[in-house]
């Protein structure tokens, strides 16, 4: 297990944050190390992870939040919290927030292996990894390659840009539910400012232009909130 699962690890301590990195790496595991709450949050959706281990206390988005963000794109992945406080309360929050554990530092290295062992394998019975994805998208008349940044209807093949690809990859997983446009921002560009949502509301346009062949495809702007990517089968 430890040689196929991969790790997002958002630690703002420098040195723990490599120590904690060589110690899984060592172990076996792929281990993807973030400095804040932002830059994480970016690297979640840029990669499939089997696990997080995101600290609380974190510069730009606490861990708290970012899990919760997290959750609302993705109920599968487990997420282990790593806090210095230790308060009933805290544990609570952070369970609430979608954590499946919560580890207090400083802790024994076999204890925190044991534990990250134990919720790996209760979420590798459920099958993130089976779920892996291929890229591939059905959607409607459309055939979306996310890694291939393809967007085929027909006899029509269309090569996107990065950024596009990542925005509709994102509408895709998210089919026919609600998703708020500052989790898009930043989950995509890592910072929801007023300059970021003009660039979204331009690709969000553009995506629309290029689905429109399909009458049964729709982005739905839902006004103070965000966007419904709504795919009649």
């Amino acid at each position: 297990m430890a040689e196929k699962a991969k790790i997002l690890l958002v630690e703002d301590d420098f040195n723990l944050g490599l120590v904690i990195q060589d110690f899984l790496s060592i172990e076996g595991y792929q281990v993807h190390l973030c400095r804040d709450g932002k830059e994480g949050l970016q690297k979640f959706n840029k990669n499939t992870y089997d696990l997080c281990l995101l600290d609380v206390m974190l510069p730009e988005k606490d861990g708290f939040s970012m899990a919760e963000d997290i959750r609302k794109v993705n109920r599968e992945v487990p997420i282990i919290f790593l806090t210095a406080k230790s308060l009933a309360e805290d544990k609570v929050k952070g369970f609430k927030a979608g954590g499946d554990d919560y580890i207090t530092k400083p802790f024994d290295n076999q204890e925190f292996l044991m534990r990250i062992e134990a919720v790996l394998r209760r979420s590798m019975g459920t099958s993130i990894a089976e779920e892996e994805d291929k890229g591939i998208y059905e959607l409607g008349k459309f055939t979306f390659d996310s890694v291939n940044l393809r967007l085929k209807i027909g006899d029509e093949d269309k090569k996107l840009t990065k950024r596009e690809a990542a925005i509709l990859k994102l509408l895709a997983e998210n089919k026919n539910k609600v998703i708020e446009r500052s989790l898009v921002l930043n989950l995509i560009w890592g910072d929801d400012n007023y300059f970021n949502g003009r660039s979204l509301d331009v690709f969000i346009t553009k995506l629309r232009k290029y689905l429109s062949a399909d009458e049964n495809i729709q982005i739905a702007n839902l006004h103070g909130v965000g966007f419904k990517f709504e795919v009649k089968e």
